[in-house]
């Protein structure tokens, strides 16, 4: 018998039948742990990232970990001139989940995706909504099983000076 409960976000990709496997790993505090941990290369460490457009308006965009979200690019793709990123607590309440643990699969809510185009054609791996788990899968399956919207919405990470 497994020791793990299995979460919402893993209990929600079984649910729709996507092939995946469930990293199971000890804490980290870096990309570069993380990607260790999961042995994946760090660009396939996805950051599930909450997005807010409006009051009670959120999206979720998938950025490889070695990027971040460029707002340019995402305002263009959106047609808006605002976002903002919410604090931990409201990301929490619009989502269910902590930070650390946030994906698009089993969502409290299941808001508009957004993935960055150099996802696709890899495995990656996505939060698990618990700490500590991450679920791996073929961005391309997950990317259509949450309907997302695929752009180039992201930069290079930008190197500590």
């Amino acid at each position: 018998m497994d020791a793990h409960p299995v979460s919402r976000a893993v209990a929600a990709v079984e649910a729709l039948g996507l092939p995946h496997r469930v990293v199971r790993h000890g804490p980290v505090r870096s990309l570069a742990e993380a990607a260790a941990a999961r042995g994946v290369e760090p660009a396939d460490v996805v950051k599930t990232l909450v997005v807010r457009r409006g009051e009670g308006d959120y999206l979720f965009v998938l950025v490889p970990g070695d990027r971040t979200i460029s707002w340019p690019k995402l305002r263009a793709l959106l047609g808006v001139q605002r976002m903002s990123m919410p604090d931990a607590e409201t990301a929490k309440a619009a989502t269910g989940y902590a930070r650390g643990t946030i994906t698009p699969f089993g969502s409290s809510t299941a808001w508009p995706v957004v993935a960055d185009e150099r996802l696709v054609g890899r495995e990656v791996t996505l939060g698990g909504g618990v700490n500590n788990t991450a679920i791996a899968i073929d961005a391309g399956v997950a990317i259509a099983a949450l309907q997302a919207t695929v752009a180039d919405v992201t930069d290079p990470e930008k190197e500590p000076s």
